[in-house]
């Protein structure tokens, strides 16, 4: 298992555990224990984690796993939830994207998209998008087919989205045709979530802005439930996501009026 693999797994057990254990870890991922240590060393030098006599601990109560770490999870599925997300936005639309992996593959099929298409010209941009992720923002600033508007605000170092009084201000001044939100929660009572209160409330009003209100997650965050609230299900207009998602969780969410759509 090659190295990257290798902290993504590690990563993705601090997540859901809090603690590792190096034989426990080293059993899972069938390396040695010794290999274990030194991951786990390198990974304590890029303070993603606390290291222990015999393991390591996530960072404080409350563990978020970093953008980088999660974008190798679910990675087919993603990338065709963007293809087929990027089909519902027209030419010349004004486009919200949140943070998060599923967006930023959305991002990347725009960009695609946009650069074997025509170029911007006196009639305007062929794609507006409006972010408050700074690594969203990066890969779309050298495309001049599309014009971009990156929220100001307060970045957070875990998934690279800007937060705060700052980003509020930008978007009470904007108006979006659609909005694709990335979210950790998809629930049939509460509707969609968020891990962090303050990202909930920036995809809350990029939603509130919105014309139409698209959701693309890969179905194992349908049915769960995360801290912070974005909005319930009777906003959102059309929920994109895998094969994986159950006929009974499909049939729920079209009896509450969202639009379902399957890659």
């Amino acid at each position: 298992m090659a190295k990257h693999d290798r902290w993504s797994a590690l990563m993705e057990l601090l997540a859901a555990q809090g603690r590792l254990d190096v034989e426990e870890a080293a059993a899972a991922l069938a390396v040695s224990g010794a290999t274990i240590r030194r991951d786990l060393d390198e990974l304590a030098e890029q303070q993603m984690l606390v290291r222990t006599r015999g393991g390591a601990v996530a960072h404080g109560v409350s563990y978020e796993l970093p953008l980088r770490y999660k974008s190798s999870r679910h990675a087919p599925e993603k990338q065709r939830i963007a293809a087929a997300a990027a089909a519902l936005i027209g030419e010349g639309e004004v486009v919200g994207l949140n943070g998060g992996t599923t967006t930023t593959e959305v991002a990347r099929v725009l960009a695609m998209r946009m650069s074997g298409g025509r170029e911007g010209n006196v009639n305007g941009p062929a794609l507006t998008v409006v972010t408050n992720a700074l690594n969203i923002a990066s890969e779309l600033a050298v495309r001049p087919q599309i014009k971009l508007v990156l929220t100001g605000g307060v970045a957070r170092p875990q998934t690279f989205e800007l937060v705060g009084p700052l980003t509020t201000g930008v978007l009470n001044e904007v108006v979006l045709d659609v909005v694709m939100l990335g979210v950790d929660g998809v629930d049939l009572q509460m509707g969609i979530m968020a891990h962090q209160e303050d990202e909930a409330s920036v995809s809350r009003l990029l939603a509130e802005r919105a014309h139409r209100v698209v959701v693309v997650t890969d179905s194992s965050k349908l049915g769960q439930r995360a801290f912070a609230r974005i909005c319930g299900l009777e906003r959102i207009d059309t929920l994109v996501t895998d094969a994986k998602v159950s006929k009974e969780m499909t049939d729920r969410l079209t009896e509450a009026g969202v639009k379902v759509l399957t890659t």
